[in-house]
């Protein structure tokens, strides 16, 4: 599968002609090959629906939690390691599981956004978290820990049916913004999970954090409940196997598609090999920090959601391509303070802040463009994209964690800028193949 091997072509329809066929294309070779993308039909009354700002940053809230979920267990893994008595070495294998459960969960579960009810799906996804994180916080063994934590991989993909979600009911000349928001939800979310887990461990212990966890996921459920537009009943004209299918088929017909989930997999996997070993130097003399200390440097790398925000705005006035440029040449100067870390704390923490921003940056514009390809096709564009996310932050926690093993944090740096430049290279070759 080429990258450039497609032209970029119009969205197919609106979501008002959704229900009929998704529209009709002009010529046959247009009609051809828009066709074997199949559709479900409109959910009665959604798209007419506006989204107020109020519901945008509770869908933040609720994504910031849900994701959190799969980041609590980093600043974790030496107690973690600890309790089940399981090889320091090895023990990135917490964080792989549960990234390998959220990859399977965006291509199983997220694409279900458009043939269920989101509204439903988005619930049932959150109480099933609940249960899923009380298994956790019990875990009588590593065997029991490591199966739920996939599990709570799994569902944590509630915050892409979201995002996408999100994107359906914003004004197409406010999508950015409205992504952004939401996007913004999702990196605190990320980041401030290890200032709490780290500060809750440090107070009752491990298990707490996955406990406080659920009950704040039930609490979020309930909200949603009251506030989820509801949708009329779907009436899908496609089977879960086709809907399933047909993710593989964007990624064959859409340049953009393809280009873009390259750089998400670049940008996560090289965010990855920065945060699963920085817990090991600072936790180690002559820092020996505590967890809750660690923590705090989420309170830091908080600041990268500006960039979420900055970034949507400036793709709704067309300039994804250059706060992609800029988002990707921020990430690879940060490698630079961050280098500095057996000398200087504050280093790390103006890295932190640099690289977070340029992630963010560059994934709400990845994102924009993205969505503007198939309105009709919304969550399985999101399942298409965040799979290459889910691998590049599972390829990122294990290259990292044998980066540190064998050379320390100097190699975890050499492996984290070079992962930033081979994105640089990239998207530069392929510019001029996407719009915006």
């Amino acid at each position: 599968m080429s990258l450039n091997g497609a032209a970029v072509s119009p969205a197919l329809c609106n979501q008002a002609e959704a229900s009929d066929g998704c529209g009709k294309p002009q010529d046959e070779e247009h009609e051809a090959g828009r066709n074997q993308i199949p559709t479900a039909q409109a959910r009665g009354g959604v798209a007419a629906q506006a989204l107020s700002r109020g519901v945008a940053l509770l869908f933040s809230v609720a994504c910031g939690l849900a994701v959190a979920n799969v980041y609590y267990a980093q600043p974790l893994l030496d107690v973690i390691a600890d309790t089940f008595a399981m090889n320091r070495a090895s023990i990135g294998i917490v964080i792989t599981v549960t990234q390998i459960g959220y990859g399977l969960g965006l291509l199983l579960v997220v694409p279900l956004g458009d043939l269920l009810d989101r509204r439903r799906l988005v619930l049932g996804q959150s109480l099933l978290s609940v249960l899923a994180l009380l298994v956790v916080a019990l875990a009588p063994n590593g065997t029991v820990l490591l199966g739920a934590m996939w599990a709570v991989g799994v569902l944590a993909v509630v915050t892409q049916v979201l995002v996408a979600y999100a994107a359906i009911l914003a004004d197409p000349a406010e999508r950015g913004r409205a992504v952004g928001i939401v996007t913004s939800g999702i990196i605190l979310g990320i980041l401030l999970a290890r200032t709490v887990s780290g500060t809750l461990s440090d107070l009752f212990g491990w298990r707490s954090v996955y406990a406080v966890s659920a009950v704040a996921t039930l609490i979020v459920a309930g909200l949603l409940s009251r506030s989820l537009p509801r949708q009329a009943k779907p009436g899908a004209r496609i089977s879960y196997p086709r809907l399933i299918g047909s993710v593989f088929l964007l990624f064959a017909q859409e340049p953009v598609l393809r280009i873009r989930a390259v750089l998400a997999l670049l940008i996560f996997a090289a965010v990855t090999v920065l945060l699963t070993p920085m817990v090991l130097p600072l936790a180690a003399p002559p820092f020996s920090l505590s967890h809750t200390q660690i923590g705090l440097f989420g309170l830091a790398g908080a600041a990268g959601a500006l960039g979420a925000s900055r970034a949507g705005r400036l793709s709704d006035r067309g300039l994804a391509q250059k706060t992609t440029g800029i988002g990707l040449a921020v990430m690879l100067a940060s490698w630079v303070p961050i280098a500095l870390l057996p000398h200087s704390l504050w280093a790390l923490v103006i890295g932190v802040v640099a690289i977070d921003y340029g992630l963010q940056s560059v994934h709400v514009a990845n994102q924009s463009l993205v969505y503007r390809v198939r309105p009709e096709a919304q969550s399985r564009l999101t399942a298409g994209y965040m799979i290459f996310y889910s691998i590049g932050s599972a390829i990122g926690s294990i290259a990292s964690t044998l980066a540190y093993a064998q050379a320390g944090w100097n190699g975890v740096c050499l492996l984290g800028a070079s992962i930033c430049a081979v994105a640089l290279v990239f998207w530069k070759s392929t510019r001029h193949l996407t719009p915006g």
